[in-house]
C-alpha cells in the first residue's frame, strides 16, 4: 500500500524544530490523535521502544515503535513491531533560507497484523491520510508562535 507523506514549511530553524518534534513529551499537542506516550519526555535515541496510544474514531489502539535512526537536525525514523497496526515512520527537517526556516516532511507507512489487516485499509488509513496534514498545521502554528 501507499505511504503518507506530507510536506510543511515552518519558520523556525531546522535545530528548534527537530528538537520539539523529538521531544516525546511534545507529541501530544501536535498529534490529533496521540492521546499517550511512554516514555513521555526526553529526546529519541537509537534502540528505544516507544508505546502510544491513540483514538482513532471510538477505538483506542497501543502502538510500539523501536527508534531505529536519529540524525540530529535532519531525520528520525521509527518502525512498528508490535501489535495489530505497525507504523513504519520517517520524518525529516530541512533547513531553509540560511537555516532560519525549515521543511518537514513526515512518510508514514501502515501495516496491520491480525485484526490490524481489517482495521488498516478501512479505518486507520484513511483517518491518518486525514489527520497527518492537520497535524502538520497544528506543528506550524505550534512553533511559529513560540509557545513550544
Amino acid at each position: 500500500m501507499s505511504a503518507i507523506k506530507e510536506s510543511i514549511e515552518i519558520s523556525r530553524p531546522p535545530e528548534e524544530v527537530f528538537s520539539y518534534l523529538t521531544d516525546l513529551s511534545h507529541l501530544t499537542e501536535w498529534q490529533e490523535s496521540a492521546i499517550a506516550v511512554q516514555p513521555a519526555s526526553g529526546p529519541l535515541h537509537v534502540g528505544e521502544r516507544v508505546e502510544v496510544r491513540r483514538r482513532i474514531g471510538k477505538r483506542e489502539i497501543q502502538t510500539v515503535m523501536e527508534v531505529t535512526e536519529v540524525d540530529p537536525p535532519r531525520s528520525w525514523h521509527l518502525h512498528g513491531d508490535e501489535g495489530p497496526i505497525r507504523a513504519d515512520f520517517h520524518g525529516t527537517v530541512e533547513a531553509l533560507d540560511d537555516g532560519t526556516r525549515s521543511r518537514v516532511t513526515l512518510d508514514l507507512d501502515l501495516h496491520g497484523h491480525g485484526k490490524g489487516r481489517v482495521l488498516v485499509p478501512l479505518v486507520v488509513r484513511p483517518h491518518a491520510r486525514k489527520e497527518v496534514p492537520r497535524n502538520e498545521r497544528t506543528l506550524k502554528g505550534l512553533l511559529e508562535r513560540g509557545s513550544a
